[in-house]
């Protein structure tokens, strides 16, 4: 990390503890000047290919601005590393209904729709985030790591119940070995393993947490991830944006 300060390295991936990478990451790279909190944000896999989870577990206590700047640097992720202009922004809720929610997300929701430079398009439940309903999904830290860890935990089981069902009988084998090829595509569509590790968003410079039990794939992608992230300037594009602001 402090290779990334110093600018002798552009970015610092680990899969080691996420509480010393998030310390890591806000004491000794910093805070680009205007952020209030850098969110993690991870790409979960959805019928339409990805959305973005802002934040998934770094502010736990979060308040109304920092909600709002979280949508305005998932907006700028997505619409530079993933290529989806005007990305759809929605805030995590337990109800489509604008006064639905507890106090957070009651307060945030009228401060995002005076948003100008975001796709603000309402409230989204649990439930529809699989079919790809926002591309930037807004959450504080504490619902953003549960539902991370449900998608997560329901996927494996998903998996691992499908692949016993077709091993069940001689039968559902031969049914198998026929499916095989489109299910294959099907479930790497659901696949974490494409889509590298999460950033912490409004840093100094990069740094990326990815899984304790990531794959040499997972590992590789997050580096990859880092590559498209200094390419395209992201933390340039966030600069301007607060510059435009003030």
């Amino acid at each position: 990390m402090n290779l990334v300060k110093n600018g002798e390295a552009d970015a610092f991936v680990s899969c080691g503890s996420t509480g010393a990478v998030l310390v890591g990451g806000q004491v000794i790279i910093g805070r680009i000047r205007g952020i209030e909190r850098a969110p993690l944000a991870p790409l979960l896999p959805t019928a339409k290919g990805v959305s973005l989870l802002i934040d998934c577990g770094a502010n736990v206590d979060a308040r109304p601005s920092h909600l709002v700047q979280f949508a305005k640097l998932g907006s700028i992720y997505m619409e530079n590393i993933v290529g989806i202009k005007n990305p759809r922004v929605a805030i995590v809720n337990n109800g489509a209904e604008e006064e639905k929610g507890n106090a957070l997300v009651k307060e945030t929701f009228p401060l995002l729709k005076e948003c100008t430079d975001i796709n603000f398009i309402g409230s989204i439940e649990a439930r529809e985030i699989p079919s790809g309903y926002a591309d930037v999904i807004v959450s504080e830290a504490f619902v953003g790591n549960v539902i991370l860890k449900l998608y997560e935990g329901v996927g494996s089981t998903l998996v691992k119940e499908i692949k016993k069902g077709l091993m069940s009988s001689f039968r559902s084998k031969m049914g198998a070995l026929l499916i095989k090829p489109a299910l294959k595509e099907t479930m790497k569509k659901f696949s974490t393993e494409d889509h590298g590790g999460a950033p912490m968003l409004g840093l100094n410079g990069l740094v990326v947490k990815a899984h304790g039990n990531s794959t040499s794939l997972e590992v590789a992608n997050s580096i990859i991830q880092c590559v498209e992230f200094t390419e395209h300037k992201i933390n340039d594009k966030i600069r301007e944006n607060l510059i435009n602001e003030g």
